[in-house]
C-alpha cells in the first residue's frame, strides 16, 4: 500500500483540479482491481490516514469504483470514515454522493442510521444525511429513502451548510417529483429557513416558482 501513496503523491505533483485527482485515481486503481473488497478498504483506509484531501479525494474515488461489492459490513466501514476524516462540506459531499449514496441506494433498509445523523453535533454529519439520498433520487429509489423525513427532520437546523444541504437535496428530489416538492414547500414555507428554500426552489418552472414565492415575488 505504500507504494501506491508514494505513487499517488508523485502523480498529484502537477495536479489542479478535482478533475485531475481522479484521472490520478483512475491511473493507479488498477493496482487494487479484482480484490476483494476488505483489501480495498483498507487500501482506503491508509490513504485516508495520510490526512490529504488529495488523497482523500483517490479513496473515496476506489471505494465507489468496487460498489458492486457493497456488503452488510460496509456502512459501518463508511460511517466510520464519515466521522473520522470528514470535516467540511468538500470531503462530505464528495463521499457521500458517489460511495456512501450509492450503497445507500442499494440498501434503502439503512435509512434508520442515517436518519440519526439529523441530531448529530457534527454539521457535516448532519449534511451527510441529505446529500446522501442523491443516488437514490437519481436512481428513483426515493420511496424507500423518504427524502422529506430528513428535511422534516433538519428543517430548523442552524448551520447554513446544512441548511443548503438539504435545500440541494429537495432541488434534486423536484428534478424526479416536481409536484411532491411543489406540494411539500407551501406546508413548510413558515418554518423552513429561506436558505433551504431557496435551494428547494431553483429547478422548478417559472410559474410553480411564482407560486411558491407568493405575491411579494421574492422569499
Amino acid at each position: 500500500m505504500s507504494d501506491i501513496i508514494s505513487s499517488a503523491k508523485t502523480e498529484l505533483i502537477n495536479c489542479k483540479t478535482t478533475g485531475d485527482i481522479r484521472r490520478v485515481s483512475a491511473k493507479l486503481f488498477p493496482e487494487v482491481k479484482g480484490k476483494p473488497i476488505d483489501c480495498v478498504v483498507s487500501a482506503c483506509g491508509e490513504l485516508l490516514e495520510q490526512r490529504d484531501w488529495a488523497l482523500g479525494v483517490i479513496a473515496y474515488d476506489f471505494a465507489y469504483r468496487v460498489r458492486k461489492q457493497y456488503d452488510d459490513g460496509t456502512f459501518a466501514v463508511f460511517e466510520d470514515w464519515l466521522e473520522r476524516y470528514v470535516r467540511g462540506w468538500g470531503d462530505c459531499d464528495d463521499f457521500c454522493t458517489h460511495a456512501f449514496g450509492e450503497l445507500i441506494a442499494q440498501k434503502p433498509g439503512l435509512m434508520a442510521k442515517v436518519r440519526a445523523w439529523t441530531a448529530r453535533e457534527e454539521f457535516w454529519m448532519r449534511r451527510a444525511s441529505a446529500v446522501v439520498l442523491f443516488p437514490s433520487i437519481k436512481q428513483g429509489g426515493y420511496k424507500e429513502t423518504d427524502p422529506l423525513k430528513i428535511a422534516d427532520l433538519l428543517m430548523m437546523d442552524k448551520h447554513k451548510l446544512v441548511l443548503q444541504g438539504y435545500g440541494w437535496m429537495l432541488k434534486e428530489l423536484s428534478k424526479k417529483e416536481p409536484q411532491l416538492v411543489f406540494d411539500y414547500l407551501p406546508k413548510n414555507k413558515a418554518a423552513m429557513p429561506r436558505t433551504a428554500f431557496r435551494y428547494a426552489l431553483e429547478k422548478m418552472d417559472e410559474d410553480s416558482k411564482r407560486v411558491l414565492m407568493g405575491k411579494e415575488g421574492n422569499i
